[in-house]
């Protein structure tokens, strides 16, 4: 990647995060955006001038992405991995994500841990790691091998309370581990997210009092919503300190569901749950060994189980528009300010100080021409 020191995008309009700005430029210095100003005060300094009906937003932030351009990263949890699936999600502007490993054994924990270490030396789209199990519920597996589900260590909460690079982000059933475990967890600044999980009202708002602060992709492989067993989907619904996302593919879950998700008073975040096809060439890929193929939009195993999903982030805001009724603002806000809230990060806004992570998109199609990652537009090579 490569970026003047000191530049300005213009375009029609650009959304900061909150408002929209008409034929504004936005300056940006470095890494940083320095201010956003009237397209004619922008001062002497290489300028990118948008076509016209091209707008700029903020880059999207996806904080489940499992694979890509035909890679899992379960499979080679490397940084090179890393590279081909920030690449794949890229075209459909994501500019920071948190590679995924779901329920695996040990060492690919610690191999995948590592691999985001090295990664984040060079590529500023990968902001942390999500770790997605194995501290489940084999009732709620899902796709996730129950062999390697397991109850944590005192090794593994020394493994993940030690110093580490960028966000950590930690999907477990809190029924499942023991007492303080969230605790300890939250207070090394991870991110704790209920998923895979059969636990209570009462068991998700005492973790929620321990420090949980995340539901991993709402409404799926969790205890359903009932009228005398509210379960993990109430209480994030009237949590407004936690964060919760959502798959809005209209497979994962119904989008009478997802406009219910919307009314709660926590913080909804879009999340892909992406698997390797997006951004490939290929229909099929395995997944412990086992064949996964794309069906009418589906991730699916052969016994029907969906398996992540075939989905990126601007079908997610597009989906959000059509599906759910969404203005555009709305939309944009849960794939870019929304996320950076939960992860406690400076991007996610087009705002003095923010990191520059911005899209060129076409409005009506939601369709991403340009990509700028802290302040660099990438490399066909990148």
């Amino acid at each position: 990647m490569k970026a003047p020191r000191c530049f300005a995008v213009t375009a029609d309009r650009v959304f900061d995060g909150t408002t929209w700005h008409e034929h504004s430029a936005v300056v940006i210095e470095g890494s940083q955006i320095q201010q956003i100003i009237s397209r004619i005060e922008t001062p002497a300094m290489p300028i990118t001038i948008l076509p016209e009906g091209i707008w700029l937003a903020p880059g999207f932030i996806d904080t489940q992405v499992n694979g890509g351009g035909d890679v899992l990263f379960n499979d080679c949890p490397t940084a090179e991995t890393i590279s081909v699936i920030a690449a794949a999600h890229r075209k459909f502007g994501t500019t920071g994500f948190l590679p995924t490993l779901i329920t695996d054994t040990p060492e690919k924990t610690s191999a995948a841990i590592a691999a985001v270490h090295n990664s984040m030396r060079v590529q500023p789209a990968v902001l942390g790691l999500h770790l997605e199990g194995p501290f489940l519920s084999r009732d709620k597996a899902g796709v996730h091998d129950p062999a390697f589900i397991r109850v944590p260590t005192s090794a593994d909460l020394d493994i993940l309370t030690a110093p580490r690079s960028g966000a950590l982000v930690v999907t477990l059933a809190p029924e499942q581990v023991p007492a303080q475990f969230i605790a300890r967890l939250a207070a090394s600044g991870a991110r704790v997210c209920l998923g895979h999980s059969m636990a209570t009202y009462a068991q998700t708002r005492a973790a929620i009092g321990e420090g949980l602060s995340g539901f991993t992709h709402l409404f799926n492989a969790m205890r359903q919503l009932e009228s005398r067993n509210p379960g993990p989907i109430a209480a994030a619904l009237e949590s407004a300190s936690c964060s919760y996302g959502l798959i809005v593919d209209g497979v994962h879950v119904d989008p009478a569901m997802l406009r219910l998700a919307l009314r709660g008073l926590g913080n909804p975040m879009l999340v892909t749950d992406a698997m390797p096809p997006v951004g490939g060439a290929r229909s099929t890929f395995l997944l412990y060994n086992e064949e996964i193929r794309i069906e009418q939009g589906r991730c699916i195993r052969s016994d029907g189980t969906l398996a992540g999903a075939f989905l990126d982030m601007a079908s997610a805001v597009r989906n959000c528009v059509r599906l759910l009724g969404l203005s555009l603002d709305d939309a944009l806000r849960l794939a870019s300010v929304n996320p950076a809230a939960f992860l406690g990060i400076k991007t996610g806004r087009l705002a003095p100080g923010f990191r520059a992570d911005m899209i060129a998109f076409e409005p009506s199609e939601i369709e991403v021409h340009r990509t700028w990652i802290a302040g660099a537009e990438p490399d066909a090579s990148d």
